[in-house]
Order: structure tokens, then C-alpha cells, then sequence
């Protein structure tokens, strides 16, 4: 694309995960009680890490690193808990060791993890799209109305009001223009979101002077990493749960710009993911996975372009070292990225829709499999403290909707759709194939084998 374009569609990303980015350093740095001083080395790291895992997964490293897909990486949620539990029990030096130990793990399961996505046909692809934008509702619905229900400001009407002029924009935009105006419909109404905000007296800009020009977050800031077992197991556990939902990303990108995912390119990607948390627990930072928002938006603009996201990781890299841009972009008003990403989170789950459309419903139970499975994933997203009495491993793996979803669905396709009673007969895999639940590999041809 031309130079303007690209720039201005990438900053057009940026905008859109920027608060995402940084959640978990702030979350994690409240949480410990950090000084301010730390929290910011937290973020600009952050950024950075996010920055460079962006490049790579958009641009690729040979045969090895990134799936060469309009990606954009940032620090994962599911690392939350478990970070803020290990830096309590042991300190912040553990939970960087088990970070590296986990990224070790991560590398050496990435291609045999990439086998599984023979398993994920439309049915399977489908229901996990749907429950990763339906999960994430709650995130945007919190920057609009606030996170604590109990508080005085909650839900103010000025606050809604704001991220629903927002997303009205968005729809006009979308509709009353076509070509580049149409497709940065996203960043237009974030832009005049701020000024209707600022206009309102909802803006304060007032941290940006206190920021530095340049700032470099350095490495091991914490001290040397060290390496407690509990702490790894915990951590390795959170590279299944970070590599099932970038699976699910990848996929609802690849299903937006009409590439086949296939297994190198997958493990390539995750792959990416596990490096990513090998440098971050040099660099102070947080393993990275793909996030949703932006796979939103690149179904709502049809921009399939990798170079777009290359150029927001070549921003976020840029703001790791600047972290008065930084400050600029986070005194953005909570709602109206709330707005943009209420519209980004819902067309997530609008293709995970689309996805389901592919596979049949006729004479079979796949709307049982969606059933069931899209109920025990919105448990969770409905009812965060549901599983707070089990065990803090059950918890790393369902409290999150979308890894609980793709184990139920994983299963239940399996169940009913590959366990067929009568396996060697060609009529019944011949049934199977035409109601789309299972998936084949394109180089065998023999029925029964499939």
C-alpha cells in the first residue's frame, strides 16, 4: 500500500489494543504494590515486547518464527493470576524464571501442539471464534462503565454516552463512505470520541509531561531469574492455555483473509508465542498472544494486509522507547476505546458465526456440541469467582471461557463425530465428512484411514 495508508491503518491498530497492552503490567504492578517508577518500566517493556513479536509474526523469520498473518500480539490474560500468586509466594525473580522455563516449553511442543488443527473443522473453528468474542465482552463493557459496580462513578450516563457516539460513528462512517475513508472508520471515531470527551471535560492529557523522551526498560531489572518447580508448572500450564487461544485467533484471521492454516504455519506462530515469553522474562515483560480486538477489526475493514500490523509493531517498538507517545495514547478516554472495542469483540463472534454456517446441523448433534460447549464457556464470563474453590491449576484453565470452551468442543466433536460406531464402513465417514465435523488431511486419500 501507499506509505500514508499503511501508517495510518497501523496507528488505526494501535489505537485498538493499546489498552489491552498495557492492563496487565498496570493490573500486575497494582496488584504487587509496585512503585509508579517500576509500573511505567513495566509498560514500556510491555510495549516493546509486543512491538517485536508483532514484526515477527506479520513478517516471519525463515521457516521457524511467525505465521505470516495480519497478527497483533500483546501480553496475554490468563498470565495474570499465576504471576501475581508466584511473585507473592517467591518473588518477581521467580516468576521470570518460570517464564523462561515455560517459553523453553512452549518451543519444544509448538509443532506437535500444530498437529491438532486437523481436529479443528468448521463446527470445532466455529464455536471458539463465537466464545472468544462473546468472553471478551466484559473487557470493553468495563472501560465503559468502570470495573467496580460499587463505586459512585459506575456506569455514568456521560460515559456511555461517549462510547455509544463511538459506535455510532463507526456504522455511519462504514456506510456512508467506501474506499480509505470506510476502512479507518475504527480510528476516525476514536479520534472524534477523544474530542467529544475533551469537550465534556472527560480527558486529562496531564501525565504526558511527566513522562521522559527516551526510556530503555533494560534487562533483569529484577534480578537474576530464579527457578522454583511449582512456579514452572504453573507457567507451563499457561503456555497450553496462551497456545489454545492463539490457535483460535489464528484461525478466525486466517477464515477473514482466505488462507488455509496449515500445520507448519500454526506451529511457526506458536512458536512465536513461546520465544515471546523466553525474551520477556530477560526483558521484564509478559508472554504475548494474538489479540482478539484486532482480529475484529480486520473483519470489519477487509484489510487483509500483514504490512498494516507490521507497521503497529514498528509503532509499539518506537513507543517502548518513547514513553511520553506512550503516555499520549493511554490518556485516551477508557470509554471510547470501550466503544471501538465493543464493535471489535462482537465481529469477532460474528465470524465465529459466519464459521458455524459451514458446518450441517442435519441429522447429527452439533448443535448439542455448540450447546453445551459455548454454556460451560460463558460460565466464566459471567460469573468470574464460579471455580474460585477449586484448585489454582483447575482455575488457570477454566476461568478463561474460551480455553474451557475449546477443550469441550475439542472433546465432544470427538465423541460424536470421530468415534463412530462403525468406523470401517465408508458410509459412515462419508457422513461424517458431508456434516463438515471432521477434518482431513489433504494428502490422504484412503477413507478409512481418514
Amino acid at each position: 500500500m501507499p506509505t500514508p495508508r499503511l501508517i495510518t491503518l497501523g496507528i488505526q491498530h494501535l489505537f485498538i489494543m493499546y489498552a489491552g497492552a498495557v492492563a496487565v503490567p498496570l493490573i500486575v504492578g497494582g496488584a504487587l504494590k509496585l512503585p509508579t517508577s517500576t509500573i511505567a518500566l513495566l509498560v514500556s517493556a510491555d510495549l516493546l515486547t509486543s512491538g517485536i513479536f508483532t514484526v515477527v509474526q506479520s513478517v516471519g523469520i525463515s521457516k521457524v518464527f511467525g505465521v505470516r498473518l495480519p497478527v497483533v500480539t500483546g501480553a496475554t490474560f490468563t498470565v495474570l493470576t499465576p504471576m501475581i500468586i508466584i511473585a507473592q509466594e517467591y518473588g518477581l525473580q521467580a516468576v521470570y524464571g518460570a517464564m523462561i522455563c515455560s517459553g523453553v516449553f512452549g518451543l519444544l511442543i509448538a509443532k506437535p501442539f500444530s498437529m491438532l488443527i486437523r481436529f479443528f473443522p468448521p463446527l470445532v473453528a466455529g464455536t471458539v471464534i463465537t466464545i472468544i468474542g462473546l468472553s471478551l465482552i466484559g473487557a470493553d463493557v468495563s472501560l465503559i462503565a468502570g470495573s467496580d459496580a460499587t463505586a459512585k462513578n459506575y456506569g455514568q450516563v456521560s460515559h456511555i454516552a461517549v462510547a455509544a457516539i463511538v459506535v455510532l460513528l463507526i456504522v455511519v462512517i462504514t456506510r456512508a463512505f467506501r474506499g480509505f475513508v470506510g476502512q479507518i472508520a475504527v480510528l476516525l471515531a476514536i479520534v472524534i470520541g477523544t474530542l467529544v470527551a475533551w469537550a465534556m471535560g472527560m480527558t486529562d492529557f496531564s501525565a504526558v509531561s511527566g513522562e521522559n523522551w527516551v526510556g530503555f526498560s533494560g534487562f533483569l531489572h529484577f534480578g537474576a531469574p530464579k527457578f522454583e518447580a511449582a512456579a514452572i508448572i504453573s507457567m507451563c500450564i499457561v503456555m497450553l492455555v496462551t497456545y489454545t487461544e492463539s490457535t483460535a485467533d489464528m484461525l478466525a484471521v486466517a477464515e477473514m483473509v482466505d488462507k488455509e492454516l496449515t500445520p507448519n504455519d500454526l506451529a511457526r506462530g506458536l512458536a512465536t508465542d513461546g520465544i515471546s515469553a523466553i525474551f520477556g522474562g530477560f526483558m521484564n515483560a509478559f508472554p504475548d498472544t494474538s489479540f482478539a480486538e484486532n482480529v475484529g477489526l480486520v473483519g470489519l475493514t477487509k484489510i487483509r494486509s500483514r504490512w498494516v500490523v507490521t507497521v503497529c509493531g514498528c509503532f509499539l517498538i518506537i513507543m517502548g522507547f518513547i514513553p511520553k507517545l506512550g503516555a499520549v495514547v493511554a490518556s485516551i478516554p477508557d470509554p471510547v476505546i470501550g466503544g471501538a472495542a465493543t464493535v471489535m469483540f462482537a465481529m469477532v463472534a460474528a465470524v465465529g458465526i459466519r464459521t458455524l454456517h459451514k458446518a450441517s446441523f442435519e441429522d447429527n448433534h452439533n448443535l448439542l456440541i455448540v450447546a453445551v460447549s459455548l454454556s460451560i464457556g460463558m460460565i466464566p464470563t459471567v460469573a468470574p469467582t464460579f471455580y474460585e474453590k477449586f484448585p489454582q491449576d483447575f482455575q488457570v484453565i477454566f476461568s478463561s471461557g474460551i480455553t474451557s470452551t475449546v477443550i469441550v468442543v475439542f472433546i465432544l466433536n470427538l465423541v460424536f463425530n470421530h468415534w463412530v460406531r462403525t468406523p470401517q464402513t465408508e458410509g459412515a465417514v462419508d457422513n461424517a465428512l458431508r456434516h463438515g465435523a471432521v477434518s482431513i488431511d489433504k494428502e490422504t486419500t484412503d477413507k478409512s484411514e481418514a
